[in-house]
């Protein structure tokens, strides 16, 4: 987990007063006089036992240019085989990677490479050779959980190998109350949220429920502050990877909609164009560039002008208020509600054009590697 995703906990949660740390014990393990006592205690081993076979440690040793000084040049996460030679892990874990090595349950290391990479929600796909998954874990659908329902975590939390957590599934959060500052995943609408722990160095790891289905994969968490342990673990929805996982090995590139365009939030125009161009609200997306060829150049979409310093001129562009009828506070709006439509779906646009209101439809099309 990187330290752009642990600074997004201050704006989740009002900040709090700093908290202790507890330690217990002598080094030593405390052994219960009924170990699994309960059915749930035999559930959580159960899942946890054959599950932590396909679940590895991920060290990213990042470039030098993006390294400052003191910084510890290795980023730590986990991931799991899907497939024999196949691993899930966070996008931002191996986003500025040189190179990339798993260790595996048992402690065996072997070098790795990143086969297929989606920062629309911060996912990367891993390739091992030489060596076969000793377990795959299956995907669940995480549109059945239901609030309350148990989850479990397994990762390398602080660099911890073999970590198991226990939860439960809160609610799935609109990303919009989910800020971030790294540009990763904006093309997640809800996050999974659960009391199941999730620190740094869980990222990329398994969300489990009690039948040791993936319904999630560990992205962040959120703290009452920057000096504390995240309490909040949020997670990537497991329908939302398994349809990525299946567009980057088929095509290359995730399938979900996108306009082609670049936008700009309107409430960072000066208030003097906004103003020229009619409006009385800050909230919506200004159209900046249209892409040649695009979804949103096909369906007529016009852009912004700029001068020679970069500085946008009246008359504005399309200035995108409403996606399918609900009203967007910005481009991240827009964004995430395109990405829910897949190719040859047609997305309804309101756009306000010269002072006046106008619908466009757009059909959106198949992303092709670039």
């Amino acid at each position: 987990m990187t330290a752009a995703l642990r600074a997004l906990a201050a704006a989740l949660l009002l900040a709090g007063a700093g908290a202790a740390v507890y330690f217990t014990g002598h080094g030593q393990g405390v052994q219960a006089q009924r170990a699994l006592a309960t059915t749930d205690e035999i559930n959580t081993v159960e899942v946890a036992q054959k599950s932590l076979r396909a679940v590895v440690r991920v060290d990213a040793r990042l470039r030098k240019e993006f390294l400052q000084a003191g910084d510890d040049p290795v980023e730590t996460g986990t991931g799991f085989f899907y497939k024999s030679n196949l691993i899930v892990t966070n996008y931002h874990v191996v986003q500025f990677q040189e190179s990339v090595s798993v260790t595996l349950y048992n402690g065996r290391r072997v070098p790795a490479r990143v086969e297929g990479i989606d920062p629309g929600i911060d996912i990367a796909i891993l390739r091992v050779s030489g060596v076969s998954a000793p377990r795959t874990l299956a995907f669940g659908r995480s549109a059945s959980l239901i609030p309350g329902q148990k989850l479990i975590t397994i990762g390398t939390p602080l660099r911890i190998p073999n970590f198991v957590g226990t939860g439960v599934f809160s609610v799935m959060a609109s990303a919009q109350d989910v800020p971030r500052d790294d540009q990763l995943g904006q093309e997640i609408g809800q996050y999974l949220l659960t009391t199941a722990s999730i620190q740094q160095g869980n990222s990329g790891g398994p969300v489990l429920d009690s039948r040791g289905a993936v319904v999630g994969v560990a992205d962040a968490n959120a703290a009452p502050n920057l000096f504390v342990p995240g309490i909040i673990g949020m997670a990537i929805p497991s329908d939302l990877v398994r349809q990525s996982l299946d567009d980057l090995e088929k095509i290359g590139v995730p399938q979900r909609g996108t306009l082609g365009v670049t936008l700009v939030d309107l409430d960072t125009l000066d208030p003097a164009l906004r103003q020229l161009a009619g409006l009385s609200s800050s909230e919506g997306a200004l159209v900046d560039e249209v892409a040649a060829g695009s979804a949103g150049a096909r369906a007529g979409l016009r852009g912004s002008l700029r001068n020679s310093r970069g500085q946008l001129l009246a008359p504005l562009g399309d200035i995108i208020v409403a996606v399918d009828g609900v009203r967007v506070r910005g481009s991240y709006d827009v964004t995430r509600l395109v990405a829910a439509k897949r190719p040859g779906q047609t997305v309804n646009l309101r756009v306000w054009r010269n002072k006046k209101s106008v619908n466009v439809k757009v059909t959106l099309q198949k992303r092709t590697l670039q």
